[in-house]
């Protein structure tokens, strides 16, 4: 069986913890852990964790409880829980780059990610906003969606990571035809639902306010939208921000897209933090993400909470079967 692959991350953060976590589980298929297998080892025993760690070499079984396979990405130097080394930076590039590569040609399902610590990348000399935007370029598609998923909200976002200065200019008509296809598209093909309803976030507050308050609405969002209605597509107008997020909107609500980062994630997060997963639209191949940061304080003590990574893993897995 093909293997989903999960990235370690931030070798100084939580990443490494978390995923020595995935050893309580049993899964059919193999899950294989790209990171330094001498390095999990060590942290495993600060933790106090009682795992067998496989060499992966392109060959397993089911993932059984208590046992753990890794396929080797060799450090630059040692590790010191909760020390940054810009030395490791391409390090963590490089779980990027193999689990791109082997989902792309197909000799995965697709990858789960623990969280990576952009700052010290950038720190390293090397320009780097994200996962999502890794992955973009390496599979060369034009724009990927960022969506974010509780079991009872899903939330797109038309700009990611992006200064709150520089997001009117790039809500375009462009931009929002190809974050609405990716969308669409997805929510039919990998989450199987066959007429989606789609509820849009304006870009002012209360959505301009008929453009007393911003005349983005007007010029350019809903006429876009307007256009996927006529042809069927049950999504809203551009609606305020402030009031869509009630549970009477949502609860028929399929997916929500959200303006900005920070318009939407913060009410996801706030309803299901730990319980959250970050799905890449648009790709060729499932990735799938937990919704936190490195955590690097809490790296070796035991205090890192895995569910994300749980959930993560298990919507990609979900994915790979459908």
């Amino acid at each position: 069986m093909l293997p989903l692959y999960v990235t370690s991350g931030e070798p100084a953060g939580i990443g490494p913890d978390i995923c020595l976590s995935l050893a309580e589980r049993v899964d059919e298929r193999p899950i294989v852990i790209l990171a330094d297998l001498p390095m999990l080892q060590q942290r495993a025993n600060v933790l106090g964790m009682d795992v067998e760690l496989i060499a992966y070499q392109g060959q397993a079984g089911s993932s059984l409880k208590g046992q753990l396979f890794v396929e080797h990405v060799p450090l630059a130097n040692p590790v010191a829980l909760g020390q940054l080394d810009p030395a490791n930076a391409a390090y963590v590039l490089e779980q990027l780059r193999r689990s791109a590569d082997y989902a792309i040609s197909g000799q995965s399902v697709g990858v789960a990610t623990a969280p990576v610590q952009k700052s010290i990348i950038n720190e390293a000399g090397i320009a780097f906003s994200g996962h999502t935007e890794y992955y973009q370029e390496f599979a060369g598609v034009d724009r990927v969606v960022m969506m974010l998923a509780t079991k009872t909200l899903r939330v797109a976002l038309a700009t990611t990571h992006l200064p709150l200065r520089d997001v009117p200019a790039a809500i375009t008509t462009e931009r929002l035809h190809q974050v609405i296809d990716i969308l669409i598209h997805d929510l039919k093909t990998k989450f199987k639902i066959a007429a989606p309803r789609i509820l849009v976030c304006g870009l002012n507050p209360h959505a301009g306010e008929d453009g007393y308050l911003g005349r983005e609405e007007i010029d350019v969002i809903n006429p876009v939208l307007e256009g996927y209605r006529a042809q069927g597509v049950n999504m809203s107008l551009s609606l305020p921000a402030d009031t869509l997020f009630t549970p009477e909107n949502l609860k028929d609500a399929d997916a929500v897209l959200a303006m900005y980062h920070d318009q939407g994630l913060p009410v996801l997060k706030s309803q299901g933090f730990g319980e959250a997963v970050n799905i890449t639209l648009g790709l060729p191949f499932i990735r799938t993400s937990v919704d936190h940061g490195t955590a690097l304080s809490l790296a070796g003590t035991g205090q890192a909470k895995a569910s994300s990574l749980h959930v993560a893993v298990d919507l990609a897995l979900d994915l790979a079967r459908q």
